[in-house]
């Protein structure tokens, strides 16, 4: 079964909100809006989507102020964020990409690049959930592992004792039997 990403898109433009939407969801991406930047961190906290296209400029908290909200949670240190805005000056691209963006994007925004960086953004981050769940994997592994060799040396340790006191043989039937 495919899985059904959702975006969130966090612009004050309701038009630029609809173009987003029309370009998203003819390709299976679900969107979801937030037309202020606290109305988009009290929607991450509610339900995490899986990437944030994210104006620059808004009233009240600016899209830079967003990113470093999300780059400093922990729960969202590592979604997606494109900021997209209306302006492409370079160091307002180098601020947001300084403030936590993974990408950039200017208006009115192609069609075919806005699809293929959601894309590129969400085969990351498919991948760095693989690696975490591989290392979360990992270490149990490695717990139950340490657990079996304590229990092997102790084993060990007792089948030492018991052969100083007892043939080696009843001493293995003892250590075995346990």
């Amino acid at each position: 079964m495919a899985r059904t990403w959702k975006i969130l898109v966090v612009e004050d433009t309701p038009q630029n909100i609809k173009v987003l939407d029309a370009i998203l969801t003819p390709h299976g991406y679900t969107v979801v809006a937030a037309s202020s930047g606290a109305e988009a961190l009290k929607h991450v906290r509610g339900e995490l989507p899986d990437l944030i296209l994210l104006d620059l400029v808004m009233p009240g908290m600016s899209g830079y102020e967003v990113a470093r909200h999300l780059r400093a949670d922990p729960a969202t240190r590592f979604l997606p964020i494109v900021m997209v805005t209306a302006f492409g000056a370079q160091e307002e691209k180098v601020t947001a990409l300084e403030a936590g963006a993974d990408d950039f994007l200017t208006m009115p925004v192609n069609h075919l690049e806005l699809l293929a960086r959601v894309r590129s953004l969400l085969r990351l981050k498919e991948y760095h959930e693989t690696i975490e769940l591989q290392a979360a994997q990992l270490a149990e592994w490695n717990r139950t592992l340490e657990a079996r060799v304590q229990r092997q040396v102790q084993e060990l340790e007792q089948l030492r004792r018991l052969r100083r006191f007892l043939a080696p043989q009843l001493a293995e039937m003892i250590v075995a039997s346990q």
